[in-house]
């Protein structure tokens, strides 16, 4: 059976801030350590206003400071955000406060709009190469013995473990190439999944890093007691998509009961389409899915997200994804 993992966007709920967000991170990376998860993972977002994480190294440490077993990380750091030896000397740093407990997942979307991006940035490369590059520059400083003249201090000789994150056949050619363990971002874009998987897997080349392929894959999980409560607890993820996709991202609001009943045909399959990794329901459902999910695609690692308004009902509903895959 697939290890499981969580993936926290810290969300920012409607009527309250950032400050009882990264509260409420750190409690569910507590629980999760408890119930036996076995990585916390945080997402790079900016400009986002119902996602805190964007200063993202800033917050694992938070998160790791407060636990004691759980591997903490990045799911993922936007490396062309950055420049490779900022992140080194970061994630260098966090890998020097918490041994043995840091990842650093990377990925090459913005994680923000062009505006954002430009500020983060100020200037946009159009090259294709550039994240292979700096990906490589960056495993570098990471080494024993750099090749490049400068030096991440700290970072050199820490080798914290790298993953290529990712939605499309880009991500999949390149961690096989690398030899490293591979993240598809299917709770959100599924599309490509099965095709980008099995190019990973047919194309994986070992590494000092990894002897063989990897793969974790996105899964929302919206679970509760029961089977009606758990459809009215997913409305609120399902409205901020929605508020996001036409252009007006929002705070996580309220669950609305009926919400779906109230879209149009194409926001209905918009929605089905996007988040087909998801299972939504009581605990037998919710195994069902998760089970079914494993079988089909062969996941070593599932990494559950679940966008809810109420924290307490988010706590359940990963203390029930875990419960009923044991």
């Amino acid at each position: 059976m697939a290890t499981l993992s969580v993936l926290d966007l810290s969300p920012i709920t409607q009527g309250s801030d950032a400050a009882r967000s990264f509260r409420n991170s750190l409690e569910l990376a507590q629980r999760a350590e408890q119930l036996g998860y076995r990585r916390f993972w945080l997402a790079e977002h900016h400009g986002m206003p119902g996602i805190a994480s964007a200063a993202t190294a800033v917050l694992i440490g938070h998160v790791a400071g407060g636990t004691r077993t759980i591997r903490v990380g990045a799911g993922g750091i936007m490396l062309p955000n950055h420049s490779p030896l900022v992140i080194a000397e970061q994630f260098g740093t966090l890998a020097s406060l918490y041994p043995e407990r840091i990842d650093l997942g990377l990925g090459r979307a913005p994680g923000s709009d062009q505006r954002t991006s430009r500020a983060l940035r100020r200037n946009l490369s159009s090259d294709p190469d550039q994240f292979p590059r700096d990906v490589v520059e960056l495993m570098d400083l990471f080494s024993d013995e750099p090749q490049q003249p400068v030096r991440a201090v700290p970072g050199t000789g820490l080798k914290v473990p790298i993953w290529i994150l990712g939605s499309s056949h880009f991500g999949a050619q390149l961690a096989a190439m690398l030899g490293l363990p591979y993240a598809f971002a299917s709770h959100f874009a599924p599309a490509a999944m099965e095709q980008a998987i099995a190019l990973y897997r047919s194309t994986f080349k070992p590494s000092a890093q990894l002897a063989k392929p990897y793969v974790m894959l996105g899964f929302n999980v919206f679970a509760a007691d029961r089977e009606e409560d758990a459809a009215v607890l997913a409305t609120s993820m399902q409205q901020a998509f929605v508020n996001l996709r036409t252009g007006t991202p929002s705070r996580l609001p309220p669950p609305v009961p009926g919400y779906r009943e109230t879209l149009g045909y194409q926001e209905r399959t918009m929605l089905d389409e996007v988040l087909s990794c998801t299972a939504i329901g009581s605990p037998d459902t919710v195994r069902r899915s998760l089970r079914a999910f494993i079988a089909r695609t062969g996941a070593d690692e599932l990494m559950i997200t679940c966008q809810m308004f109420d924290h307490t009902a988010r706590l359940r509903s990963y203390e029930i994804a875990a419960e009923v895959i044991g």
